[in-house]
């Protein structure tokens, strides 16, 4: 049977989801289609959204986006990992890189080689051993150079710290100027076909009518579309994810230039330090069940490294997911869909996942179930497999000084994150499931910056002489801090390449 294609594509909503809908969709579909964006100036979006994950870079390639063109519209910087303090217990930090660490060695990980060697002999942390861990701690920063081959200076993997909302408006210039047309207007009601129930029309505040055949959500929290209309549900999971609440303020920089994010403990939750090249963005994230909003305001207030550049914004939020993100002829994207604190800078990267899904279940206006059906499956497998990684940060802990840390500590966790546990903890074993967003490496440096350490390591590390584990493991630390002698810092990088003018400040 001879498919009928859709020709109307409405993206409701702006901000960072539906501008980075819209463009994705311009530059996949062409002009064959119309491709709307209902948004209105009187609407604020969450905008907070300023760290990433590598796998953005994978998202302007396919847009190809020049990558320091988009960095000198958005402030933008780089980012190599994140530091957490405090988290384990007070006093003790870590840094989830993005890079590899060391290299593997007679068929096995070169954690495991560490693990071992951290049993016989003192041994730097773990961090020492990777390009992208070890360069923050001296604020250097360049670009990898694959030309190098096994050189730790051709793994280095960046994300990026850019301003949310400067961001919106690049992706939108680069829509509009692909055919994507921006219509002004608050809805004020959604009109549904009365017998099937799908989507028809948005009436809008200034009087006009907005038709469509496919409605992609990107109304944030509020989920105007997937909830209040279609009624999706939502799965809370407030129970394993306690803070609930988030106060941002933006303040003047600091020197120096830091490529990483920065995530501090604090008593009833965490505070987040995200370095942009006109100022830095913070946040507190926190459990009103265990702290007030005052409290938490002052203590973000009083841990600002600049003077704050307007006042807190407090934003509440429920951790967890719509329990059917594609119904009918809408699919949400971005917060619509669920939120996650953004400890792991997972919330655009979802943004991203989502836009791959649809483009590859594209429909026709038939809107066969069975593509709904594996939309909502692979979206669901993907939002519990970062739950967990989440979890892992607040259960794995040693901290008892406060009701909330030993709320986590003793808090129950799901049996698939529990797994993970248990094998790592035996032989310091760990297994990438269904291709799932956080790899061994990620993983593992979190497990053992939490404090998790195993009772022993992959026995085929015995099967190498310990003179010769002693001098690899060595060596992988010698050729790093060669390199960092050689890398010029964060601030010059961006000055010799990607430096936003003084017109692209707002």
């Amino acid at each position: 049977m001879k498919s009928t294609p859709i020709q109307n594509v409405v993206v409701v909503g702006g901000g960072t989801a539906g501008w980075m809908t819209a463009a994705a969709l311009s530059k996949a579909l062409g002009t064959r289609y119309s491709i709307r964006v209902v948004e209105s100036d009187l609407i604020a979006t969450v905008g907070v959204g300023e760290a990433t994950i590598p796998y953005l870079k994978h998202f302007h390639q396919m847009l190809e986006i020049d990558e320091d063109a988009f960095l000198r519209a958005t402030n933008g910087t780089f980012k190599l990992g994140i530091e957490f303090v405090d988290w384990a217990e007070i006093g003790k930090s870590y840094i989830h890189g993005f890079g590899s660490i060391g290299r593997p060695y007679a068929g096995c990980s070169f954690y495991q080689y560490w693990l071992k060697e951290s049993q016989r002999r003192h041994v730097p942390p773990l961090g020492h051993f990777s390009i992208n861990t070890a360069a923050p701690a001296v604020s250097k920063y360049v670009r990898g150079i694959p030309e190098l081959g096994d050189s730790p200076l051709a793994d280095i993997n960046n994300a990026f710290h850019f301003d949310a909302s400067l961001y919106a408006k690049f992706l939108r210039s680069y829509a509009e100027a692909r055919g994507v047309i921006r219509i002004e207007g608050k809805i004020v009601q959604v009109q549904q076909h009365a017998e099937t129930g799908h989507l028809e029309t948005l009436a809008l505040d200034n009087g006009l009518t907005v038709s469509g055949d496919f409605f992609i959500d990107c109304t944030g929290m509020r989920a105007l579309l997937i909830q209040e209309t279609l009624q999706s549900g939502f799965e809370n999971w407030s129970h394993w994810l306690p803070c609930d609440s988030a106060i941002a303020v933006q303040c003047t920089s600091a020197e120096p230039l830091v490529p990483i994010t920065r995530a501090t403990a604090r008593a009833a939750g965490w505070q987040w330090r995200i370095p942009l090249q006109n100022r830095i963005g913070n946040g507190h994230v926190y459990s009103s069940r265990f702290m007030d909003q005052e409290e938490a305001t002052q203590i973000l207030m009083r841990n600002l490294d600049g003077e704050p550049l307007a006042d807190p914004k407090k934003i509440p939020f429920i951790p967890g997911r719509r329990t059917t993100p594609w119904i009918k002829n809408c699919v949400a994207v971005g917060l619509a869909a669920g939120f996650f604190e953004p400890i792991e800078s997972t919330n655009i990267h979802l943004i991203q996942t989502s836009i791959q899904r649809i483009l590859s279940l594209f429909p026709n206006r038939g809107f066969y179930q069975a593509d709904i059906d594996e939309y909502n499956k692979q979206t669901i497998v993907e939002y519990e497999q970062i739950r967990d990684f989440v979890i892992l940060h607040y259960k794995a802990t040693q901290r008892d000084d406060t009701a909330f840390w030993r709320h986590c500590r003793d808090m129950e966790i799901p049996s698939t994150l529990q797994h993970k546990l248990d094998l790592f903890k035996s032989n310091g074993r760990f297994f990438r499931e269904n291709n799932e967003l956080f790899n061994e490496t990620s993983w593992v440096q979190v497990m053992l910056g939490q404090g998790i350490h195993p009772d022993n390591y992959n026995p085929l590390v015995d099967l190498v002489d310990e003179s010769e584990v002693q001098e690899f493991v060595d060596n992988v630390g010698t050729v790093i801090q060669k390199c960092l002698r050689v890398m010029p810092t964060h601030a010059e990088f961006i000055a010799q390449n990607c430096a936003a003018t003084s017109a692209d400040r707002p």
